[in-house]
């Protein structure tokens, strides 16, 4: 049986109206409706117009946010060699080797929230799949977490790096920053993601691509977009 939503909860959603909103409207409204006492995430919700089994429709990408996310990642470097050192020398939380792929194997270890790996490690850190792919951990090339540049994707994840890849049902879900940030550094954020998405779109995709854009913060209700600018940005 579904919970029913708490006073507070209720009281914000009767402040969002149903239609859609642009960003600029949307994002100080969270901020105003927000009810809780800590930081919230602010969140963004896209639904695509693409079908994610076929590979030629994959959207995927990183951008490092203008502005951050307002607190800085736990980063967890596997190398070997002077590559370990340069990861600790660059800021790295956690590294190591062979011994760091143990502790993740042994104690399901996910202390971190994110994982670069030097690609002679490739091999080794492809026995954790289990653990860091449901996490969204696993270390990709695409993403630039497979490198032997390891200072410079330690100084990316601890500047605001973001991932975003489409789900099995055509969404795509990532954070923007906090409520308690300035409006706008959030919108500015929000937008650099929203429009990193639309850049992404596969030349495969047919008919309209952004469906829908929700923006939230982590326990308020969700604010609906107006998502005619973006397809216009999607076709131009």
């Amino acid at each position: 049986m579904a919970r029913k939503p708490g006073k507070k909860y209720t009281a914000a959603a009767k402040q969002v109206e149903l239609r859609p909103y642009s960003l600029e409207e949307a994002v100080p409204l969270i901020q105003k409706i927000k009810f809780t006492k800590f930081d919230e995430t602010v969140e963004v919700h896209m639904r695509l117009g693409v079908d994610p089994k076929h590979a030629d429709q994959m959207v995927r990408g990183t951008l490092v946010l203008p502005n951050g996310l307002g607190r800085s990642k736990k980063v967890l470097v596997i190398a070997s060699g002077d590559k370990v050192r340069e990861a600790e020398a660059a800021g790295a939380d956690f590294f190591g080797s062979e011994d760091m792929v143990a502790k993740i194997q042994t104690e399901n270890w996910t202390d971190y929230d994110a994982v670069i790996a030097t690609p002679d490690m490739m091999r080794s850190v492809g026995r954790l799949g289990k653990v860091l792919g449901p996490r969204g951990l696993m270390p990709n090339p695409k993403t630039g977490t497979v490198t032997n540049d390891v200072a410079n994707a330690i100084r990316e994840v601890k500047a605001g790096k973001v991932e975003f890849r489409v789900d099995k049902t055509g969404v795509i879900h990532a954070p923007v920053g906090k409520t308690g940030f300035t409006t706008p550094k959030l919108l500015e954020n929000a937008n650099a993601l929203i429009q990193a998405v639309v850049r992404a779109k596969p030349s495969a995709a047919k008919g309209k691509y952004v469906k829908s854009v929700t923006v939230c913060s982590t326990m308020g209700p969700g604010i609906a977009l107006d998502v005619s600018v973006y397809n216009a940005k999607a076709i131009a």
